[in-house]
């Protein structure tokens, strides 16, 4: 007999690590630019390229201990795919680095207890002004259409209310977890959305240091095994040509 394990179940509510995908650093030798006005130029090359669902901001983080110095990044957003980049000196180099991290998705029991609070609510209101019987009827049917539509928010044209629904900190991670739906075309933008970034961040950092006669040289790659299934494809010969 096939058994559903717990694990699908309680996995949501673990807490979890950002999952790093890929992350690369490139060094420069001898090498000098302001890192402000590189995440600029980047920002503005990005926006250019007018990635779908892409958010750009500006994140700290602390270089030792609590009261160390901070080291600020520039940080693209697109649903829970983050990428942080990093322009800074190291002794007389400069380096480059770019991560590629996946937020994961927790479902906290205070978000629940507030569905399951809410949904009393409703049920008593229901009953109170539509009848004891009808009330939860006509109440079973309203959530089996919410439910409907958040399944099929996108299908619907829905994009403003699916991109809302994931920022809300109240019921996003629950809308994701339970009510998303996962497709083809959702797995084929998130690639390109890595692809493209990943691309524009190692060409802005080669050409800004190409302007100044020096090579950027790629010290240190990392990418899980899985990322290696993702590989360019060379397209295949024309064979009816050769015929």
């Amino acid at each position: 007999m096939f058994q559903i394990p717990f694990s699908v179940f309680f996995t949501p509510f673990q807490k979890k690590q950002a999952d790093v995908q890929n992350h690369w650093i490139a060094l420069a030798e001898n090498f000098r630019c302001d890192s402000s006005e590189f995440y600029s130029a980047l920002e503005k090359e990005l926006q250019n390229r007018k990635v779908p669902g892409m958010e750009t901001l500006r994140v700290e983080y602390a270089q030792g201990g609590l009261l160390s110095d901070k080291r600020t990044y520039l940080r693209m957003l697109r649903e829970r795919l983050v990428f942080d980049v990093c322009a800074a000196p190291f002794g007389t180099s400069f380096f480059f680095s770019c991560r590629t991290a996946e937020i994961p998705l927790v479902v906290h029991i205070w978000q629940l207890a507030i569905l399951v609070f809410s949904f009393f609510i409703l049920l008593w209101l229901s009953m109170r002004y539509i009848g004891f019987f009808y009330g939860p009827f006509m109440l079973a049917i309203l959530l089996i259409v919410i439910a409907y539509v958040l399944r099929n928010a996108v299908a619907m044209g829905l994009k403003d209310l699916d991109a809302a629904l994931i920022q809300s900190p109240l019921f996003g991670t629950i809308y994701e977890t339970w009510f998303r739906k996962e497709t083809y075309y959702r797995v084929d933008t998130r690639l390109m959305y890595m692809e493209t970034v990943s691309t524009v961040v190692k060409k802005m950092a080669e050409d800004v240091t190409a302007e100044k006669g020096i090579k950027l040289v790629c010290q240190y790659q990392y990418a899980p095994v899985l990322g290696e299934l993702y590989k360019p494809v060379m397209p295949a010969p024309d064979i009816t040509r050769s015929t």
